[in-house]
């Protein structure tokens, strides 16, 4: 870890694990990394300001490179500074394409300590060779929030065009849009005002874990889907598996008893929605419904998204052993 400490500004640790925020516009036109992260921190002149800033490179990759293990990483570089009271903030950079699931992990690996200090995500749909590069003020506030007593206790946070998220609620919903990051669920849990964080909104809770076990794909409902799909997936000694049901978590009754097949075989079987608003809670009967679903011992993961519950089950079956002890741990999410 880089940079220089002084006794009268709060010490924060730059993460970097790569991503827009840290990319340049190529001669092809194309964005490729080329910022390291003191490059970054220098091209933000009001940062000296704010804080004393440490720098550590833990990877240099786009968002679609991140995988569970290197979100691991991150969530526990995060606790263990801050644990150490080593620094009074940690400010994560990644890439757009999955900060929600990083951020989620870190939330169910790391949100206890942030009563230590904020863990706050930064990022950019904007190379910073762009006219009207969004990921300059992204960092900047994100490092005023990092600092601000105001943000401690209130789990993993995003800071993107002057709003505040959590990691349970917010997702990417526009593949290039500046404002593609919203909660939701909730709505942004707070804003800037006049360079400090203002919350209106409590994070939700989580679950917590210390890990993660198990291969877990995710599999989004359609029409005409067959139970194969599923059978293929056990063959190959899987450890669980999330669905995305249509509407409310329902799946063609066809696959259904695909489903039952997985529940049978005692592997834990989490249905959610493709919907991005809304509970998948659903009425339905008949084969498919999300209501017979249940019947069958599906399990739910409240408001999350696919790709977040696949993560939550993941952790999940690192703390639990049996799918009665999974259930109860899944009832923490809020």
């Amino acid at each position: 870890m880089t940079g220089s400490a002084t006794t009268d500004r709060r010490r924060v640790a730059l993460l970097a694990t790569g991503g827009t925020i840290a990319c340049i516009t190529g001669p092809d036109g194309r964005m490729v990394p080329g910022l390291t992260p003191e490059e970054l921190v220098a091209s933000v002149p009001e940062l000296e300001q704010v804080a004393s800033i440490q720098t550590e490179t833990l990877r240099n990759v786009s968002g679609f490179d991140m995988g569970p293990e290197r979100m691991v990483e991150v969530a526990r570089r995060s606790r263990e500074l801050l644990l150490a009271g080593a620094v009074d903030g940690v400010v994560v950079t990644h890439g757009t394409d999955t900060t929600e699931e990083t951020m989620y992990m870190c939330e169910m690996l790391a949100a206890e300590v942030t009563a230590q200090g904020p863990i706050v995500f930064a990022c950019a749909m904007r190379a910073s060779t762009e006219s009207g590069a969004d990921g300059p003020r992204n960092l900047l506030n994100a490092v005023r929030i990092a600092t601000s007593t105001a943000a401690r206790g209130r789990g993993v946070l995003l800071s993107v065009n002057d709003r505040i998220h959590c990691a349970s609620w917010v997702s990417k919903l526009n593949t290039l849009h500046v404002e593609t990051f919203q909660s939701v669920r909730g709505g942004p849990v707070g804003s800037m005002q006049a360079g400090e964080p203002v919350f209106v909104l409590d994070s939700p809770s989580s679950p917590r874990g210390r890990g993660i076990r198990g291969t877990v794909p995710l599999v989004k409902a359609y029409t005409g889907m067959q139970a194969d799909v599923f059978d293929w997936h056990l063959d190959r000694g899987i450890d669980g598996l999330v669905v995305e049901g249509t509407g409310a978590g329902n799946v063609p009754s066809s696959v259904a008893p695909g489903i039952a097949r997985l529940v049978d075989a005692g592997l834990p079987v989490i249905v959610t929605s493709r919907c991005p608003y809304g509970l998948p809670e659903s009425p339905y009967g008949g084969a498919g419904g999300g209501a017979s679903l249940d019947d069958l011992g599906v399990l739910r993961a409240g408001h999350l998204n696919g790709p977040k519950a696949r993560l939550a089950l993941m952790v999940g079956l690192h703390e639990t052993s049996t799918v009665t002890q999974l259930r109860a741990w899944l009832s923490d999410i809020g």
